[in-house]
C-alpha cells in the first residue's frame, strides 16, 4: 500500500497541522526579535563584547594569532570564524574584525592591524589585503580562560566549544562603547577613559552602594578617540544617572594667518563618527547656495589619521562669526544621543553609570572566585602528588623491592596502595612513574621546597575563597595592573558651555496635576485640563485604566517643585515635577519604576511637594498603626538616585502620609472609622532621619490612620468618604488632647456611606480635585460642600457610578491660583 492510501494515523510523518496566520507570524516575529537582540545587536555588560566580536577574538586565540605571532590575513580570521563559531555573512564578520582594529571607532583597539582599516569616509581595503593580530589589550579580555573562569557552550554546528562571555579584565563596556539596532530597542554606548573607568570601578568595589554621582568623582565624561571637545556636563549627568542623555560635540578649531596673509580656520578635531570629507562638502555646498559668507576656500589635508581641515575666509570674513555658523549649520558642532543599553543575565536593561560597572564587578568577583577554585584544585592535587613522593622517598628500598616482586604494573600498584604504604591510586601512579634520577638527596629538597609553596599557594587561595574583602583586593589589583600598562591620558576635553542652559530654564514653572495610581502608573497632567464644576457633579474622564487599577495619588503643584516619594518600606525618593512625563488627561501615564529604583514589592505610598527644604522646618510622618515621628526637613535633601531611609517602621506598619510643619503647629489625625484626634507637635520631639518614632493615636484593632495634616488658621476639615459623601468641620469643635489617645467622632458613618478616604485642612475659597476608582476626576470649590458639626454625616461630594468608590482627593489652595 503506498503512503498516500495509508490512515493519518499510519503516515510515515506528523499529519498536517492547521495554524493561524497571525499566530505564526507572531510566534516567529519574537523568535526572530529575540535572535537579534541576544546574539547580534547587543553586547553582555560583563564583557561588552557582542556575539561577533566576541567569537572574532576567541578563534584568534584558538589559532594562535597572538601580539607575540606574525600578522595574519583577515581573509583566515573572517573564513575560519564564520565556519566554526558564527555562521552569518563573511562581510558582516570582517566588518566587526576591521571596527575593533580603528582607532578612530576604539577608545583602546582590541586587534592590531596592517594594511588600510579605512576611515570616516571610506570603508577599509578588501580581507584578502590586510593582516590582523590580537592586539595586548585583547589579551587582558581573555586572561585565564582556560581556568575554569567563564561557562563554555558548544558551537552551532556541536564540533567545539565557545565562550559564553570573556573574563574581560577591564571594564570593555565603557571603555570601548558599542553601538547596535536590535528589534524594538538600540545601544549606543560611548567610548571611555580606561584610567577613569577603572578608577570608578575600584571606588565602586570599596564602595557598593555608590551612586553615579559618586563614580562621576572620577568618570568625568565620554572620552572619544577623536578628541574634539564635549559642551557642558548636563548631558553626561543625565546619561549616568538615568542610562539616556545627549552630549554635544565641538570640533577643535582655531583661527590662523596663513603665509599669504589670509585668515585661516584650521579644524584639527572632528566630534565622533563625523566625516571631513563630507564637512568640507557642506562647507561648499552652504558657500555656494548663499547661506554661509565669508569663506574663500575649503581644502581637505587630513592624512595619516590625522584630521587637518583648512577654511580660508575671504579678506572682509569675520572669523569669529564664520566660526560660530559653522558650528551652528554643519556637524563641527553634533550631538551624540547615549543610550547605555547592554544584556543583564540575558535581559537587555537601560543601565546608569553605577548599573553598568556593578554589573561587570560582579562578573569579575565570579570570575575570580571560579579561577581560585580551579587553582586551589589544582594546587592540592600537586600537594598530594609531592607528599606521596616525599613519602616515597623514605621507604624506597622497600618500594624498590615491591615492585620487582611484582608480576605486572598493576600488582605494583595495588601493593603499593595496600598495606604498610597505604598510597593513594594516584600516588602510587605517580611513583611508579617517577623516573630514578628523582631518587636523589637534592630531589628530596626540590620536592620539600616545592611542597613549601605549594601549600603557601593553597594557603593564598583559601583565604581569597574565604574572605570577601581578600577576593575584592585581587581585583582591585589586576585592575590597577591593567590601568598602569594600557591607560592613557584624556583625548577629548569638556568645556563650559556658554549656552548651557538648566532644565529649569527650558521647562516653564506651569501648575501641574500629578496623578498616581494603586498600580503604580504616575504621569503629569496641565492643571487647566481639570475645570472647575458644581458640587454633585459627574467630573471628567481622568485616566484609562486597567480594570483592577485604582487612583490614590493627586499633587496639584508646578513643574520645578521636588516631589519626595515615600514608600511602603519607609525609604524616600525625590523627583522634579518636570521629570515626570507629561500626559493627555485620559493617559493612563508611566509605572514609577522607570523614574525610581524601587525593589520588588515596594510601592510609593505617601508624595510630598515642596520648593525647597528648610532646615528650621519639620517632616512629621504618620503610619497606619497610629506612630508619628517628626525630623528636620533637611534631613532629606538628597539627590541620590537609589533613596535614602525616610522612617524605620515596625513590622506589619506602613506608612500613610508626610507633612511639611513649623515645629509649633497642631495635628489633626484622622482613622478610616471617623475618629479624629487634636494634639500639638511639641508632644513629639525631632529625631533622626532613621527613628522609628512614637505613638500619635491609639487604635481600636479594626481601624488604622487614613490622614494626618496640620491646623491652620482660617480653615476647616474636610472629609470625604468612599461613597461620595463629605463635610467640613470648623476646628473649633475638635479640643486638643495629649499624643497617643483615642480622640473624638469626626464624622457619623453610615453603611451607604462608607468609611473615611481622605481628610485634610481646606479654607473657603480654596478648591479640590477628587477621583473616583474608576480614573473620574471632579475639580471643585470647597464653599460648595456644607460646613457642619462633628457627628454629621455630610453631603454629597461626588455621584459614582455602581461599584465605584472615591479613591483619592486632593487639595487646591487658594495660594496656588495665584
Amino acid at each position: 500500500m503506498s503512503d498516500s492510501n495509508l490512515p493519518p494515523s499510519e503516515l510515515p510523518f506528523e499529519p498536517v497541522q492547521p495554524i493561524a496566520l497571525q499566530d505564526e507570524l507572531e510566534t516567529s516575529f519574537l523568535d526572530y526579535a529575540m535572535s537579534v537582540i541576544m546574539s547580534r545587536a547587543l553586547p553582555d555588560v560583563r564583557d561588552g563584547l557582542k556575539p561577533v566580536h566576541r567569537r572574532i577574538i576567541w578563534d584568534m586565540e584558538q589559532q594562535g594569532f597572538r601580539p607575540d605571532r606574525p600578522f595574519v590575513k583577515c581573509a583566515r580570521v573572517s573564513g575560519d570564524t564564520m565556519a566554526r563559531f558564527h555562521p552569518h555573512g563573511d562581510s558582516a564578520i570582517y566588518d566587526a574584525l576591521v571596527r575593533m582594529a580603528q582607532p578612530f571607532s576604539l577608545r583602546h583597539p582590541l586587534i592590531a592591524f596592517h594594511g588600510n582599516y579605512g576611515s570616516p569616509d571610506f570603508g577599509p581595503a578588501a580581507s584578502r589585503y590586510t593582516e590582523c593580530r590580537l592586539a595586548p589589550l585583547a589579551m587582558e579580555m581573555l586572561a585565564d580562560i582556560d581556568e575554569n573562569t567563564v561557562d563554555m557552550r558548544t558551537n552551532y554546528d556541536g564540533t567545539t566549544e565557545e565562550p559564553s562571555v570573556l573574563p574581560a579584565r577591564f571594564p570593555n563596556l565603557l571603555v570601548n562603547g558599542s553601538q547596535g539596532i536590535a528589534v524594538g530597542m538600540a545601544t549606543n554606548i560611548p567610548p571611555h577613559n580606561l584610567g577613569e573607568v577603572i578608577d570608578a570601578t575600584v571606588h565602586l568595589i570599596d564602595n557598593p552602594e555608590a551612586t553615579p554621582d559618586d563614580l562621576m568623582q572620577f568618570v568625568k565624561g565620554p572620552d572619544f578617540p577623536t578628541g574634539a571637545s564635549i559642551l557642558g556636563r548636563a548631558g553626561i549627568i543625565d546619561a549616568y544617572r538615568t542610562g539616556r542623555g545627549s552630549v554635544k560635540l565641538r570640533a577643535t578649531a582655531t583661527i590662523e594667518e596663513s603665509k599669504k596673509g589670509a585668515m585661516e580656520i584650521v579644524v584639527t578635531e572632528l566630534p565622533y563618527q563625523t566625516s571631513c570629507s563630507s564637512i568640507a562638502a557642506r562647507i561648499q555646498e552652504l558657500v555656494d547656495s548663499g547661506d554661509l559668507e565669508g569663506i574663500a576656500d575649503v581644502n581637505d589635508g587630513s592624512a595619516e589619521g590625522k584630521t587637518e581641515l583648512v577654511i580660508t575666509l575671504k579678506r572682509d570674513g569675520n572669523p569669529n562669526v564664520v566660526l560660530n555658523n559653522l558650528y551652528k549649520l554643519t556637524q563641527l558642532q553634533s550631538s551624540f544621543s547615549i543610550n547605555m543599553v547592554a544584556l543583564v543575565k540575558g535581559v537587555p536593561r537601560t543601565l546608569n553609570l553605577a548599573q553598568a560597572l556593578s554589573g561587570y564587578v560582579d562578573h569579575q568577583i565570579e570570575v575570580v572566585t571560579r579561577r581560585s577554585e580551579f587553582r586551589l584544585e589544582r594546587a592540592q592535587e600537586r600537594e598530594h602528588i609531592l607528599e606521596g613522593r616525599i613519602k616515597a622517598l623514605n621507604v624506597i628500598d622497600e618500594i624498590i623491592a615491591l615492585i620487582r616482586a611484582s608480576e605486572d604494573a598493576n600488582a605494583a600498584k595495588h601493593g603499593l596502595m595496600a598495606a604498610p604504604f597505604e598510597f593513594s591510586e594516584v600516588q602510587a601512579i605517580d611513583i611508579l612513574d617517577m623516573q630514578l634520577r628523582r631518587l636523589t638527596r637534592l630531589s628530596r629538597i626540590d620536592l620539600e621546597t616545592e611542597l613549601e609553596d605549594v601549600r603557601g599557594t593553597i594557603r593564598e587561595l583559601q583565604t581569597i575563597l574565604g574572605d570577601p574583602a581578600v577576593l575584592r583586593q585581587v581585583i582591585k589589583d589586576e585592575l590597577a595592573a591593567v590601568r598602569e600598562k594600557f591607560a592613557t591620558p584624556r583625548v577629548c576635553q569638556i568645556v563650559l558651555d556658554s549656552g548651557e542652559m538648566s532644565i529649569e530654564d527650558l521647562v516653564d514653572d506651569k501648575e501641574l496635576v500629578v496623578v498616581m495610581t494603586e498600580a503604580q502608573y504616575v504621569k503629569a497632567v496641565p492643571a487647566g485640563q481639570f475645570k472647575t464644576q458644581s458640587r454633585g457633579g459627574r467630573g471628567v474622564s481622568g485616566a484609562k485604566l486597567k480594570a483592577d487599577d485604582l487612583v490614590r495619588h493627586v499633587i496639584f503643584t508646578t513643574a520645578h517643585a521636588h516631589l519626595l516619594f515615600f514608600s511602603n518600606l519607609g525609604k524616600v525618593y525625590r523627583l522634579r515635577a518636570l521629570e515626570i512625563p507629561e500626559r493627555e488627561r485620559t493617559a493612563k501615564g508611566m509605572p514609577i519604576v522607570n523614574l525610581l529604583p524601587l525593589q520588588p514589592g515596594e510601592k510609593v505610598q505617601a508624595i510630598i511637594d515642596t520648593r525647597d527644604f528648610a532646615g528650621e522646618r519639620f517632616l512629621f510622618f504618620a503610619t497606619r498603626k497610629g506612630t508619628v515621628k517628626k525630623t528636620a526637613f533637611d534631613a532629606y535633601n538628597s539627590s541620590r538616585r537609589d533613596g535614602l531611609i525616610a522612617i524605620n517602621l515596625n513590622d506589619g506598619d506602613e506608612l500613610v502620609r508626610v507633612i511639611e510643619t513649623s515645629g509649633e503647629d497642631d495635628i489633626f489625625m484622622v482613622s478610616r472609622r471617623g475618629m479624629t484626634i487634636r494634639f500639638n507637635e511639641a508632644d513629639v520631639r525631632p529625631m533622626g532621619r532613621t527613628a522609628a518614632g512614637v505613638r500619635g493615636m491609639k487604635l481600636r484593632t479594626d481601624d488604622h490612620v487614613v490622614s494626618v495634616d496640620v491646623a491652620r488658621d482660617d480653615t476647616a476639615i474636610l472629609m470625604i468618604t468612599e461613597a461620595g459623601y463629605g463635610k467640613r468641620t470648623q476646628l473649633e469643635h475638635y479640643g486638643r488632647q495629649g499624643r497617643g489617645g483615642q480622640g473624638v467622632i469626626g464624622i457619623k458613618l453610615t453603611g451607604r456611606k462608607g468609611e473615611v478616604v481622605a481628610a485634610f485642612m481646606v479654607g473657603i475659597d480654596d478648591e479640590i480635585v477628587a477621583v473616583s476608582s474608576g480614573g473620574v476626576t471632579i475639580r471643585m470649590a470647597v464653599r460648595q460642600i456644607s460646613s457642619q458639626g462633628r457627628a454629621a454625616t455630610g453631603v454629597r461630594v461626588m455621584n459614582l457610578d455602581d461599584g465605584q468608590t472615591v479613591a483619592s482627593v486632593a487639595p487646591i489652595l487658594a495660594s496656588d491660583e495665584a
